[in-house]
């Protein structure tokens, strides 16, 4: 990403402005889609520059997605205060129907949710009202928040030594939905070292889903 890519935007929500980073492709390339990103639990320092929020964006942004991040209320210049979830979910939507209204029914023809560990909580639930077309979830807080079950070609990623989300937990959250899940060996919880890995993972995973998507599509529409 580059900063010709970059702008910072308050978005209103319920609680005062929501302080958002949306990157969009330049020209000659055309978006293919929207993706946003939660962040982690805010109340443990999540905020929209988490490094693998931000891997998560790069991944997305490399294929030609519009890819915003945003603070949740009470966080950097977001207004408000911590709301256990539930405020923070609507963050989400206020952003969510945002970068919807700038394109005035002319939206990308593919939506996206990605998420890191509180923010899949937040993404699993968002799910549920806006069906993406792509989904990635990073080491799910499972038994932590509540988790939405999510479309089962959602790809979970998680550390095999993971010390605050233990792969255990979200095993057992992923096992009833048979999602498919990538394990990655000698992993904590913050992916030290193991980013580029990661963000292997996600792009492969997101070219596949794109290449699914694309026979259901006009032609150039992805």
């Amino acid at each position: 990403m580059t900063p010709k890519t970059l702008t910072r935007v308050t978005v209103q929500g319920s609680a005062g402005h929501i302080e958002t980073v949306i990157n969009t492709p330049r020209a000659p390339h055309a978006p293919c889609g929207i993706a946003l990103i939660a962040a982690p639990n805010p109340q443990q320092g999540g905020t929209l520059d988490n490094k693998i929020v931000t891997t998560l964006a790069k991944s997305y942004f490399s294929q030609n997605f519009i890819v915003a991040r945003f603070n949740y209320r009470g966080t950097g210049a977001s207004e408000g205060a911590w709301d256990n979830g539930v405020g923070e979910l609507d963050d989400a939507r206020a952003v969510w129907r945002y970068l919807l209204s700038l394109y005035h029914g002319n939206l990308p023809p593919i939506t996206a949710l990605g998420g890191f560990s509180f923010g899949c909580a937040i993404q699993s639930q968002l799910a549920l009202d806006i069906h993406p077309d792509i989904m990635t979830l990073i080491a799910p807080a499972a038994k932590r928040f509540a988790l939405a079950h999510v479309p089962p070609e959602t790809l979970v990623v998680h550390g095999d030594d993971d010390d605050v989300i233990p792969f255990a937990d979200a095993l057992a959250w992923a096992r009833p939905q048979r999602l498919p899940m990538v394990v990655m060996p000698d992993c904590g919880h913050f992916f030290h070292g193991r980013l580029p890995d990661l963000q292997k993972v996600v792009t492969r995973f997101i070219l596949a889903r794109l290449a699914e998507i694309s026979t259901r599509l006009p032609p150039n529409s992805v």
